[in-house]
């Protein structure tokens, strides 16, 4: 008789059963259409961000990114998708200044949309969106690890190291 294979044993938190994250439809900082279907083959990482963020969004922004440039060439079968929060406020130009004062690899994808498009994504992925005062836009903040299959696995924090994720990147990776 055949051992069941333990499930992977991920730095951050596991989902059991696995989630099957909602589907949309996106522009990318170079304008191109964006499809979380799109991306199946590939590790996703699925956050949340707004270009002006004074604090939370860079940190992750730079977790995601240390973490891909650790993978190494492993880098070029993940993704990262990150949602804006603030479909105002992270205009196309906005969003490409922040890709490149962050020298955000590649495979960093900052997507946008018009509220009307982002509003029901950010309901299906339990996002809490309050305006603030001086552009501040409070959140809710996490990152979603998506497995090549396309289902969600692992769950982090704002501060969660960049070698937590390259570890759970390298996981799936291998299945």
């Amino acid at each position: 008789m055949l051992a069941a294979t333990p499930p992977p044993h991920f730095a951050g938190h596991s989902l059991t059963p696995p989630t099957r994250p909602a589907e949309f439809r996106l522009h990318d900082q170079d304008g191109r259409v964006v499809t979380l279907r799109g991306e199946r083959g590939k590790v996703v990482l699925i956050t949340f961000l707004y270009t002006h963020c004074p604090d939370v969004c860079p940190l992750i922004a730079t977790h995601l990114d240390t973490a891909l440039r650790d993978l190494g060439p492993a880098r070029a079968q993940v993704r990262v998708l990150a949602i804006s929060v603030d479909p105002t406020g992270d205009t196309r130009a906005s969003v490409r200044t922040f890709v490149r004062v962050h020298r955000l690899v590649p495979q960093f994808r900052y997507l946008t949309g018009t509220a009307r498009e982002l509003r029901p994504v950010w309901a299906a992925y339990h996002l809490q969106i309050v305006p603030g005062n001086l552009d501040v836009v409070d959140h809710t903040a996490y990152i979603l690890l998506v497995d090549r299959s396309g289902h969600g696995r692992a769950l982090y924090d704002p501060q969660v190291r960049a070698s937590a994720i390259a570890h759970d990147v390298t996981i799936l990776s291998r299945g």
